[in-house]
């Protein structure tokens, strides 16, 4: 998986968690369905709310090409909110193919941030 990260303001704070870190942590969550409906992020301005994200054509084939090759066997990550962590283009996929619900974990409680209030760019990339 390439190295990726989810963050979300908190409280006027931005929050960024290594996705990665995510994926080892819920590895012994259980599995449920979760309908896709209940998933708000569908209908909010997903990958393009930084404003140095634009929608370009390429980066909408960059996208698609992500949810074509996902498998959606592997479940979304949830938090303990119930908001997505990970599993964007795979909750796209299964919108997709016309499934009503998706496999997801949730966390009790929601893990605490890798990091606070750093800049995207300063974040390492390297492949993990």
């Amino acid at each position: 998986m390439r190295k990726q990260y989810h963050a979300r303001v908190v409280n006027g704070d931005t929050h960024i968690w290594d996705v990665h870190r995510l994926v080892d942590l819920a590895s012994s969550l259980p599995v449920a369905l979760v309908p896709l409906e209940s998933l708000r992020e569908l209908d909010e301005n997903w990958w393009y709310s930084d404003p140095a994200a634009t929608p370009t054509p390429r980066s909408l084939a960059a996208h698609i090409d992500m949810v074509r090759r996902t498998d959606i066997e592997h479940p979304i990550i949830l938090c303990a909110e119930g908001r997505l962590m990970d599993g964007m283009h795979r909750s796209v996929k299964a919108l997709l193919e016309g499934h009503d619900a998706v496999r997801a974990v949730r966390f009790p409680e929601t893990p605490e941030p890798d990091y606070i209030n750093v800049s995207l760019n300063d974040l390492p990339y390297d492949d993990a």
